[in-house]
């Protein structure tokens, strides 16, 4: 049974994570989002107080938390700036779970621990300008050389993918076994033939890194890849469980900052006499807004639960995504109309959550996606193939 009552490691850890985002991270956004810096001086400090990686084992440098607490961490990022959140996300939960998962002992010894410094950060390369939900129809091709793998490609929407030590790379051995022949690799991005380009022109996650990756006859080692052929669409399956978790956590801080904007300022702002807090229309808003973070927030709680007791848990994580991005555009775009004029510029976060917000219904799996995972796993009927 879900007891959603914190622990008294959990209150402690929550309460560092939001002072920490109060201090650190918030006085940051806006200008970070003005000028789209990339801040790699807050990843540092992400590192050293041990958000990144913190659900990846202590014995790689992780700090072994559960998910429940993970999420909290989380959401007070998302509640301070989703560009620092991806950050945390990316690294923590696409790319560092998988290692942490599939790889063999070498492969965590060596990736593992950089990613939890900040040393050397990883990026998730799934995507690319032709297959974005069709995962497994991948046009990026690993052929077998002597000794290890020539990688051929191109992958895009790929987050923190110029500032990244080393990319998670997904590609087609084979395209006659389908999703059968998927590999995924272990790839630095140091090597020869490997470039990224910087995306432009987003309209939100300002300081976030985006990047399209290009690989032109890369080659790497056996030891690059990560598991066995034909893992590959597994691998990434099973760290979308948990980057949908982490997305859905940080929709939940976007929410709570809605709450938490908008109330200041209706308490503040004074129309006719009084505060537009006392009037009704303005207290149903708040009120909407409060109703869809308490529901986002449960369903989080809930999908946590079932990965911290080891039970399947790809129904529930897909529920929290679908219903914790829509809420996260719902509350920016609700808490912009508390806010009037006001919440039109970046004087107050609201404009800047629900620019970040947008992106969270299509990465990771689009709202859509997640109705038909939701749909095939309550009917056992898939209706994507």
């Amino acid at each position: 049974m879900i007891d959603f009552e914190l622990t008294d490691e959990q209150r402690l850890v929550r309460d560092t994570a939001r002072d920490f985002a109060d201090g650190e991270i918030a006085p940051r956004a806006r200008e970070n989002d003005r000028s789209g810096r990339f801040d790699t001086e807050l990843v540092a400090k992400l590192a050293d107080i041990g958000f990144i990686g913190a659900i990846l084992p202590e014995e790689y440098g992780g700090r072994g938390i559960d998910y429940r607490t993970y999420g909290l961490i989380v959401e007070e990022i998302g509640r301070a700036d989703s560009s620092a959140r991806t950050v945390v996300s990316v690294n923590t939960s696409l790319v560092g779970s998988a290692i942490a998962k599939w790889g063999s002992e070498e492969q965590k010894q060596r990736f593992i621990p950089g990613i939890c410094s900040g040393e050397a950060l990883g990026c998730f390369a799934l995507t690319e300008p032709d297959t974005g939900s069709d995962a497994a129809n991948l046009s990026t091709r690993a052929e077998k050389i002597d000794g290890g793998w020539r990688i051929t490609g191109q992958k895009q929407w790929i987050s923190l993918g110029n500032y990244a030590g080393f990319a998670l790379i997904f590609a087609q051995t084979d395209p006659s076994l389908g999703h059968r022949g998927l590999g995924a690799f272990l790839v630095p991005t140091a090597s020869s033939g490997f470039s990224a380009a910087e995306i432009h022109g987003k309209l939100g996650l300002h300081a976030s890194d985006t990047a399209e990756l290009a690989l032109d006859g890369v080659e790497v080692g056996d030891d690059a890849l990560l598991g066995e052929i034909g893992d590959g669409f597994k691998v990434a399956m099973t760290a979308l469980d948990s980057g949908r978790f982490s997305v859905s956590a940080g929709c939940v801080g976007i929410c709570q900052g809605c709450v938490d904007a908008s109330t200041a300022y209706a308490k503040e702002r004074e129309q006719f006499g009084r505060p537009i807090a006392a009037f009704q229309l303005v207290q149903a808003m708040i009120a909407d807004m409060v109703v869809d973070t308490h529901a986002a927030r449960g369903l989080v709680w809930k999908a946590a639960w079932l990965k911290d007791t080891g039970q399947p848990n790809t129904l529930e994580t897909s529920v929290a995504k679908l219903f914790s991005t829509e809420a996260a555009i719902r509350s920016a775009n609700t808490a912009i109309q508390v806010h009037g004029g006001s919440g039109y510029v970046d004087d107050h976060p609201v404009e800047r959550y629900l620019r970040d917000a947008r992106v969270t219904t299509l990465y990771e799996g689009t709202s859509q996606i997640q109705k038909l995972i939701i749909g095939r796993l309550t009917t056992g009927i898939d209706a994507m193939t």
